[in-house]
Formats: structure tokens, sequence, C-alpha cells
């Protein structure tokens, strides 16, 4: 919990902090394919890119907002359920290395919240309507400008410990996102 608000602090600092350089918005979707036939699709909105520059021990961390809707299906054709959730997230990265000396590689993390439609969904109570989104991944930026994205990551929803149910759900994700 201590690390939701640290990068949440770290957030909304970033938002006032004159050494910060602000960019475009985005958008994004991507294919989530999570335990036994757990499947979904994200479409996010990213109204805020900036570069936070005030923290030497972690260089030049990148920020971004994401706002997101989420849309699962578990089950087989025709006898699935459906259940969405609407998450917001601040996502931290950084460059970690370059490909072809032109294309950057990055790491990302972010923790967020949510708010999910049904607390019973895959054969799980997950307890809460209210969830934590949590994020680990790598991007890949591309293009002539470097406006566009494809990453790999791994999502957890949690209710961190919000009520005595809470196994979680685990996602790999592929995101392909595109600024403006």
């Amino acid at each position: 919990m201590r690390w939701l608000f640290l990068f949440l602090g770290i957030s909304v600092f970033s938002l006032s902090s004159p050494n910060v350089q602000a960019s475009g918005q985005s958008v994004a979707v991507d294919y989530l394919h999570g335990e036994s036939d757990l499947v979904g699709v994200r479409l996010a909105y990213r109204p805020y890119h900036t570069q936070v520059t005030t923290f030497e021990w972690l260089g030049e961390l990148d920020l971004y907002w994401e706002l997101s809707l989420n849309f699962w299906e578990f089950g087989q054709e025709n006898q699935h359920e459906t259940n969405y959730a609407i998450a917001l997230s601040p996502v931290f990265s950084n460059q970690f290395d370059t490909l072809y000396g032109k294309y950057p590689l990055k790491w990302e993390f972010g923790i967020g919240v949510s708010l999910i439609t049904d607390t019973r969904f895959a054969g799980k109570d997950i307890g809460s309507h209210y969830q934590f989104e949590d994020r680990l991944g790598l991007i890949l930026e591309f293009g002539e400008q470097l406006e566009e994205s494809l990453a790999v990551r791994y999502m957890h929803y949690s209710n961190g410990g919000l009520n005595d149910h809470n196994p979680g759900m685990d996602f790999l994700n592929v995101s392909y996102a595109r600024k403006f």
C-alpha cells in the first residue's frame, strides 16, 4: 500500500514541478489473456505524458496517466461471462536500451485503481468492486517521430486486502499505442 502512495505522490508532484516536460496525448488498444479461458480487450486514453528529471536516483523517468475501459470474457462460446472495468493509472517508464540506434526500449511500472462491474467472475469471488491495477512491462517505441509503440506486460488486478476474498486476476497483455 505504501508503494501506491509513493507513486501517486510522485505523479501529483510531477504535474506541478518546474522540471517536467509535457508532451501530447495517445490512445492504446490492448489484448489481454488471463487464466483458463479468460480473455479481454482494453481501450486506453493517455491524456498526459511528461518526463520527471527531479529524481536523480531514477534518471530521466517518464510518466503518463492512463484511463482505460476493460472488457473481459470467460468461458466457451455462447456460454461465457462478461465483466467490465474502468481504471485510472499513473505509469512510470524509463529507457534502458535502444534498438538499431533509433528505437527506444523501455521498462514500465504502474499501480492504479479500477472499478469492476461484477465481483463474481471467472469462477472466483474477487471480493470487491474496487481493485488495484498493477503492471510491469516492456515498451518498444517506433515510427518516424517515435509516435507508435508496442508493449508486452504482465497485469494483476487485486483488491489489496480491502475484502477477505482476494484471489486476484492475472493477465499477459500486448498493446499498441499511438501518440497524437
